[in-house]
């Protein structure tokens, strides 16, 4: 096992230490040792280390929580599960232990870089029924956007193009010709020293979506990182909050028929630093 584990497991990690502190283990808990026999279709678990991890500024605030569902009002920069290089900074962290709700986990997904609306499930036996609301595309989602005044630029009543993400790809494109898969319905709403306020319903939730069909029409929304171009951001440069906000989610729960509806108490522009978005109360 010792030598499956030199040869499958990447450079960065220390199989080694690994080994010399019994930090393997196999699924039932046993510690997995470098001389033992090699065993086929097998899983093996550890913890690999963390590196110190900023604090993300701004509070997630509880709009709504019940036997099944907590609803959060997510502030800019903090993922919602952890993954790379964000781990104990994300929203399922955090939340699980300062709720004391183990089995948290998020219905859908939002950006680290999106602020907003976001619905976690409190069980795992409840997930199927929420998810498959966000699958099936019964979910409202009304979403708010800072974008540049450009008088000469018009705004489209709808986008409807074909979407891609690459695995591995920063950036989703738009590739011509191929049938449609996501479409955004958009409304100017109004107009400041800030910029333009855009009202967006997504009836699809490609990846990058909203951010990709803003800056495909000559609007890119305002500190976008990486539409139109990629700009080299620090992981912990929390300067420029992506003007992006999932404002309103509205559905009819699976579980007990009643009509839900759940607004961000952020508004447009955000600002950075710990106060992100104005201030808000937890309920």
């Amino acid at each position: 096992m010792g030598e499956w584990l030199r040869d499958k497991l990447p450079e960065r990690v220390d199989v080694e230490a690994l080994l010399a502190g019994e930090r393997l283990v196999y699924q039932d808990g046993t510690v997995l040792l470098a001389d033992d026999a090699y065993r086929p279709h097998t899983f093996v678990w550890f913890h690999r280390d963390l590196r110190d991890e900023a604090v993300v500024p701004g509070t997630i605030d509880v709009l709504h929580r019940d036997e099944r569902l907590v609803v959060v009002d997510k502030p800019p920069f903090l993922a919602t599960i952890p993954r790379g290089q964000h781990v104990t900074q994300s929203v399922v962290v955090r939340l699980r232990r300062e709720l004391d709700l183990p089995e948290l986990t998020p219905a859908h997904r939002l950006d680290r870089v999106t602020s907003g609306v976001l619905v976690l499930v409190t069980q795992r036996r409840w997930r199927g029924a929420y998810q498959q609301l966000f699958a099936r595309r019964e979910v409202v989602k009304t979403y708010r956007a800072l974008v540049p005044h450009r008088p000469g630029v018009e705004v489209p009543p709808v986008i409807r193009n074909h979407i891609r993400k690459d695995r591995g790809a920063l950036r989703a494109v738009v590739v011509p010709g191929a049938p449609v898969n996501a479409e955004t319905h958009l409304v100017h709403e109004s107009s400041g020293p800030d910029g333009d306020v855009l009202r967006l319903r997504p009836l699809t939730g490609r990846t990058h979506q909203l951010r990709l069909h803003l800056s495909g029409i000559g609007l890119p929304i305002v500190d976008d990182p990486l539409y139109p171009e990629v700009r080299d951001v620090a992981v912990d440069d929390f300067s420029r909050p992506l003007q992006l906000l999932a404002a309103e989610l509205a559905f009819v729960d699976p579980v007990d028929g009643s009509a839900r509806r759940f607004v961000s108490l952020r508004r447009l522009p955000l600002r950075p630093g710990p106060g992100v978005g104005p201030p808000a109360s937890v309920g």
